[in-house]
């Protein structure tokens, strides 16, 4: 374990969340919000200190990253990104309980949304921009930004981005992994601007542009508004929709449009699957729910908004699906397990791998027909090999033991089995709304100090995807090599 240079990232990072700490302030001056800004600069500034002097101290020629170190310095950004930027909303004293903040932070950097406010309309401008950022800053991943703004990271950087990037596999889409991750910034960003002017256009102003473009393309769910975004016309909703489902698509497959290599892109197993699953899904339930709604165009702009909200694991809601039927409703508890594509800023099981999982139980039912056969798990026009083949199925495995342990550990609260079981769902899966009391129109304001701290440790093991929060947790990482 290459130690000196995992705290010395530290330190780099603890220097990056002061300078983003920043864009919030400017906020806060333009508001006029005063309070607000000392609780920004005040953290910035503890931030920074700490992050130069643990940069100074661990200072080393030896740049080299190998696996562990990845997944060391991942977890360790995520825990330190969090524990930071929880600081202004206690210091500020709009949410005086900092458990209370580090599930906020959590859920906002994971992109989960799910909150513990109760007023959200309350909040000041400035906390809610920071809030939503979060979101932005984590969809795309706190290292893949470091690593496209930092000038010295190693060519061995792609073990960052594959202990951070979700999917069964990541890769190069240049040879070098920083410039990789500046392509990725670039194309986020180029969205992240086509949306704010889209809403800039309707019913939004700039903030409200902004803010929600940020839960939309980060999949994360915050908004300014307690029916989140029911009040706004059906032109922003679809707007939000629409985006939300092209942020939950492989951001690789837009790079082979940019540099005209279409025939992957339309050839994809990944993105045919999940634009079907969309389709089937709002399908369905616009049947379901037109025989209480007032038109067939509302049944489908609302099935058709929920849909790609909880696939792409966004939360954004336009209606109280906990009163909607039971079919809609187990609808939706599938694609919050589902998820989107691999190489997104969704959350949840990833597509690429319920494709994978199909297959091979198609291929293990193939073998008990005819057990001399030989066949081959293809994903993608290619045989998968044995090893990503494994570690799918062992990752799924660890998915539902996870999910079963945190209902387990949060089953003492008195909300009943509904409840407490989508709340493990949706916080493992980076969701935000389950059903029951933490619905859409509800919230996990109701849950004990123990618990909330439960729910951040699973919203942190869905975003890593289990390996690397376990891997850097264990103290046989941090051993010394021989």
């Amino acid at each position: 374990m290459n130690r000196k240079m995992v705290f010395y990232m530290f330190g780099r990072i603890g220097q990056i969340a002061a300078l983003l700490l920043l864009l919030p302030a400017v906020v806060a001056i333009i508001y006029g919000e005063y309070k607000q800004l000392w609780a920004f600069l005040i953290t910035a500034a503890l931030a920074v200190a700490a992050g130069t002097l643990i940069s100074l101290v661990c200072r080393t020629k030896n740049k080299v990253i190998y696996a562990k170190e990845g997944f060391a310095i991942v977890t360790v950004a995520w825990i330190c990104m969090s524990v930071v930027g929880a600081l202004p909303f206690t210091l500020s004293g709009e949410i005086p309980s900092y458990i209370d903040a580090i599930f906020e932070t959590v859920s906002g950097f994971t992109t989960t949304g799910a909150s513990i406010l109760r007023d959200v309309e309350a909040m000041s401008y400035s906390m809610l921009f920071w809030r939503s950022f979060t979101h932005w800053i984590g969809g795309m991943g706190v290292l893949v930004f470091v690593m496209a703004i930092v000038s010295n990271m190693t060519d061995r950087s792609i073990h960052l981005m594959r202990a951070e990037m979700p999917g069964p596999t990541v890769g190069k889409l240049v040879p070098r992994g920083r410039d990789t991750a500046k392509i990725l910034y670039l194309i986020y960003i180029v969205m992240t601007f086509a949306q704010i002017l889209m809403l800039w256009v309707g019913d939004m102003n700039l903030f409200e542009s902004v803010i929600h473009t940020f839960g939309s393309a980060g999949t994360g769910g915050f908004g300014i508004k307690a029916d989140s975004v029911a009040s706004y016309s059906p032109y922003s909703q679809n707007v939000i929709a629409t985006f939300m489902l092209l942020f939950g698509i492989n951001f690789n497959l837009y790079f082979l449009l940019i540099i005209r290599r279409p025939k992957p892109v339309f050839r994809s197993t990944e993105l045919w699957v999940y634009l079907g699953i969309v389709a089937a899904s709002v399908a369905i339930i616009t049947a379901n729910i037109y025989p209480d709604q007032q038109s067939l165009a509302d049944s489908l702009r609302l099935a058709y908004f929920q849909a790609s909200s909880i696939i792409t694991t966004s939360g954004f809601s336009t209606a109280d699906f906990n009163l909607w039927p039971s079919l809609s409703k187990s609808i939706l508890l599938l694609l919050m397990c589902f998820g989107g594509c691999a190489g997104s800023t969704a959350g949840g099981l990833k597509i690429s791998r319920v494709v994978i999982l199909f297959k091979q139980i198609l291929r293990e039912l193939k073998r008990m027909l005819h057990p001399r056969s030989v066949s081959s798990v293809k994903f993608e026009g290619k045989p998968l090999d044995d090893q990503t083949a494994s570690s799918v199925a062992i990752y799924f495995a660890f998915y539902a033991i996870g999910i079963m342990a945190v209902f387990l550990v949060i089953c003492f609260e008195p909300f009943g089995f509904e409840t407490n079981l989508t709340a493990a769902i949706t916080t493992f899966n980076n969701v935000g709304p389950g059903f029951g009391a933490v619905g859409p129109c509800g919230g996990f304001a109701d849950y004990s100090g123990f618990s909330k701290i439960i729910f951040s440790f699973a919203m942190l093991l869905g975003r890593l995807e289990i390996f690397p929060l376990i891997i850097a947790l264990s103290p046989s990482t941090w051993r010394k090599n021989r």
